[in-house]
């Protein structure tokens, strides 16, 4: 138990660590498109207006769901899923490593209390567990976005590399460091057959 903990707290060190250097570092950049300047002042300045009023949340633009309107609107585009909030904070802003790092070494140690329980024979087996469970859910959870959603592919492209990155290194400390190897069972040589009294 307790170096399955500590598993988990590795895996979301590594995780968190990952995390960083895609997002943190000028490499976070890679996925965003830009928009101008005075673009980019309009956009907010629409935002504010139109979004404010119902608060932080995601939305999309146009709202479809309600009205025949709206889904004409949807069918022209432009379109968009706007994640919003009403208040700013600063570009470098620290008061989310607390949380942030908690929630790595919460999926640290999920991934832990996993790889323990499979139970699988060698590191190989284990490694391929790995690999193999975390592009399912990045794939699913992340690539498949553009195609629901029809948006461009270059920063689900991105998310999805530094996601699979992350999810992967941190499995494989885990199973090569933090879980049990496997007990091989040591043959022994047979006893003699007891001797007959008759």
């Amino acid at each position: 138990m307790i170096r399955t903990l500590l598993g988990g707290l590795v895996g979301g060190v590594v995780m968190f660590f990952m995390g960083f250097i895609f997002w943190a570092t000028p490499l976070g950049e890679i996925p965003y498109s830009r928009a101008s300047e005075p673009n980019n002042a309009a956009l907010q300045i629409a935002l504010a207006q139109a979004l404010t009023p119902t608060g932080t949340g995601a939305y999309l633009i146009p709202e479809h769901r309600n009205s025949a309107a709206g889904t004409v609107l949807y069918g022209q585009g432009p379109i968009a899923t706007v994640h919003f909030s009403t208040g700013g904070f600063p570009p470098d802003d620290t008061s989310m490593l607390l949380p942030g790092f908690l929630f790595a070494v919460a999926s640290g140690l999920l991934m832990a209390f996993a790889l323990s329980a499979a139970g699988a024979a060698s590191f190989a087996s284990r490694a391929r567990l790995v690999v193999c469970f975390a592009l399912a859910v990045m794939t699913w959870t992340t690539l498949a976005q553009p195609v629901f959603d029809h948006y461009g592919w270059g920063y689900w492209i991105y998310s999805f590399i530094a996601g699979s990155t992350g999810l992967i290194l941190a499995g494989l400390v885990i199973a090569r460091w933090f879980v049990a190897a496997p007990e091989t069972a040591v043959a022994r040589p047979a006893e003699p057959a007891a001797p007959s009294d008759s």
